[in-house]
């Protein structure tokens, strides 16, 4: 990962929501990182430097304001707060417990977007999103869909080329299989673990010789090695 990547820390338990906001973020050239529960959040916080973070006011099990509160110490970047309520006083308690946005749920993907893109601005955070990807071999150009391995262009399906964004997006992380079926294809979609298979292995032949960056995390899913 690049040093200049901004990195976003989502708490949200709902999948659906932290969906929408992932492939916006991948779609500007950020990195995400995800907590199901105010445990892990904290957990987090205290472990990495973010440049913004989202978190619900209903995270399970520590709410998001206790999480702010309890990590005020880490916490160098801006806040937006995400909740069911309008309610004024839900409002204020967010902007109370350190938050700097509050958005209602739910909310127009686009508008969070633009939200993020300000606070970061105001931070002096580098937000813009960056068209040109880079991880080992291949070099991916966001504006026309094209990616290129050693300056050579792959003939890639639209599967494909998602496929390889979302994982030269976070090499070395390792994504399951639902989380790439997702990414590709939409959470609406009703296929299988197999389907995912299949494209990697395709995905794999286009890479030649550079197939074996494509790692098989076993019984889990698949990852990009530099």
């Amino acid at each position: 990962m690049n040093d200049e990547t901004v990195k976003i820390l989502v708490a949200e338990a709902d999948m659906s929501i932290c969906e929408i906001i992932k492939l916006g973020a991948i779609d500007q050239g950020w990195a995400i990182d995800e907590a199901r529960d105010g445990i892990s959040a904290i957990k987090l916080l205290r472990r990495k430097a973010y440049q913004l973070i989202i978190l619900s006011c209903e995270l399970p099990v520590i709410d998001g304001g206790i999480v702010l509160q309890l990590t005020q110490e880490q916490v160098r970047c801006p806040v937006i707060f995400i909740g069911k309520s309008g309610a004024e006083e839900d409002r204020l308690a967010a902007f109370e417990a350190g938050g700097n946005d509050y958005l209602q749920k739910p909310f127009f993907p686009r508008e969070l977007l633009a939200r993020m893109r300000n606070l970061m601005r105001l931070y002096g955070t580098y937000y813009q999103k960056r068209d040109e990807l880079k991880a080992g071999p291949v070099r991916i150009e966001r504006h026309s869909r094209s990616a290129f391995v050693s300056d050579s262009r792959l003939e890639l399906t639209s599967r494909e080329y998602n496929l390889l964004l979302e994982l030269c997006s976070n090499p070395g992380r390792a994504f399951s299989r639902d989380s790439l079926l997702n990414s590709a294809w939409g959470s609406s979609f009703e296929g299988g673990d197999r389907t995912v298979d299949t494209h990697i292995k395709s995905l794999r032949k286009k890479l030649s010789p550079f197939q074996d960056c494509i790692k098989t995390v076993w019984g889990y899913g698949y990852k990009f090695e530099e």
